[in-house]
């Protein structure tokens, strides 16, 4: 196996109409956004590119939006932003998704208090005990429950009930400005190794895939290109969605292959992982650059 590594997406943009940009590890870190990142999203505006921000953020597109507008990306600068928590609100609201149906209307939330609002207004309730809930909702862990022990006595009461966990962050982990964080990923990983049932929403899974696409308005998949830091997620989803996949090395990566987060990865080396991964990116570029 052999990628290709760029310097710049200067290098491929002319092969494409539409980018997915990921949020996290790509465009920032928790911290300032990349310059390079801002510049380079300034360059696909300027050429005419469609431009979707697609984040496993478990949260409303707007609040994205706004997190995104406060680092300097202009709305100006893009076409829409696509949460894991918007597609998850949206189905919820319309029923579409096999998964969410017959859960029931009261949901337990695994969230920081003041981040668990995503289904609201809704017909559906937070429930304040386990006994009363129909089902879980995994926002992510919190200052009440920081670690995974902290969730396991919780998460063998609700597997012994047969309830289902709807997992709106996919990730495992995110590395924030130099720190890795368990996500509700997290969680649902260990509530599957307890028995317990998971609905994800997010990527890689198809749901946002497919409002992506939609929000992009390109019918030719070939002309769409996917940019993430994360084989489990970006690439491995990029690929279940028949697009073309960009690799950002120097974010979740960039311990493993080691290397800083604007240094090229040894070619051996990225190969090795992205077979062990078994994903398949088209190119990898160190940092989202022009």
């Amino acid at each position: 196996m052999k990628i290709p590594i760029i310097a710049g997406l200067a290098e491929l943009s002319k092969a494409y109409d539409g980018f997915i940009l990921d949020i996290w590890g790509v465009v920032h870190q928790g911290g300032d956004a990349y310059g390079e990142a801002l510049d380079c999203i300034a360059h696909l505006s300027a050429a005419g590119k469609r431009v979707v921000f697609l984040s496993n953020a478990p949260r409303r597109a707007r609040k994205v939006a706004d997190i995104l507008e406060h680092k300097g990306i202009s709305p100006a600068l893009y076409d829409a932003v696509l949460s894991s928590g918007e597609a998850a609100r949206l189905a919820f609201e319309a029923g579409s998704e096999a998964a969410l149906k017959n859960l029931g209307r009261r949901y337990f939330p695994l969230a920081t208090p003041g981040d668990d609002d995503l289904l609201h207004g809704l017909d559906y309730a937070p429930s304040a005990t386990l006994a009363e809930a129909d089902f879980l909702l995994a926002i992510g862990l919190s200052e009440e429950r920081p670690s995974l022990a902290a969730h396991e006595a919780l998460l063998g009461e609700a597997a012994s009930r047969g309830l289902t966990m709807v997992c709106v962050n996919p990730d495992r982990e995110v590395i924030r400005l130099g720190t890795r964080e368990l996500c509700a990923g997290a969680l649902a990983q260990a509530y599957e190794q307890m028995g317990g049932a998971v609905a994800y929403v997010g990527k890689p899974h198809p749901l946002v895939y497919r409002l992506a696409l939609e929000m992009l308005g390109i019918s030719q998949r070939a002309r769409v290109l996917a940019v993430g830091d994360g084989l489990e997620t970006d690439i491995s989803g990029a690929g279940a969605a028949g697009i073309d996949a960009l690799l950002v090395t120097g974010g979740l990566l960039a311990e493993e292959l080691g290397v800083s987060r604007l240094q090229a990865p040894e070619p051996d080396i990225l190969a090795e992982i992205c077979r062990a991964a078994k994903q398949s990116p088209s190119a990898a570029i160190p940092a989202l650059s022009w």
